[in-house]
């Protein structure tokens, strides 16, 4: 079992910058990637950027550019930091943790909500 407490949402102008924050907690040494996603009202979750424990990111092309996904291996969290951001950014963002082994498990942090004002 792994557990996220995400934090760091609210409520930004447009330009602005946000960082959130995911601590992870439990089965960590089992956890094969983190990422975060995102999800806007009336539309579906979607993969915003991941890091793998290798250390590889991944982004999506709307972010790429202005916002970096990190991590503190000592601290047990990964970072997103949010630059340059914009009102389309706005939604809930969720903290997400793989385990890969037979099959792969997916744990969600609780969400935290990111509003960009414009």
């Amino acid at each position: 079992q792994v557990q996220l407490v995400e934090s760091g949402g609210g409520l930004v102008q447009a330009g602005g910058s946000l960082r959130l924050s995911c601590a992870a907690s439990g089965s960590i040494f089992s956890i094969a990637a983190m990422g975060w996603y995102r999800q806007a009202q009336g539309k579906q979750r979607e993969l915003v950027a991941a890091i793998t424990s290798g250390g590889s990111t991944n982004y999506a092309d709307s972010v790429k550019g202005r916002f970096t996904i990190s991590r503190d291996n000592a601290k047990n969290t990964v970072y997103l930091q949010m630059n340059s951001l914009k009102p389309e950014d706005t939604a809930v963002y969720y903290c997400n943790a793989r385990v890969v082994g037979k099959l792969f498990v997916d744990y969600w942090g609780q969400g935290t909500q990111v509003t960009v004002s414009s």
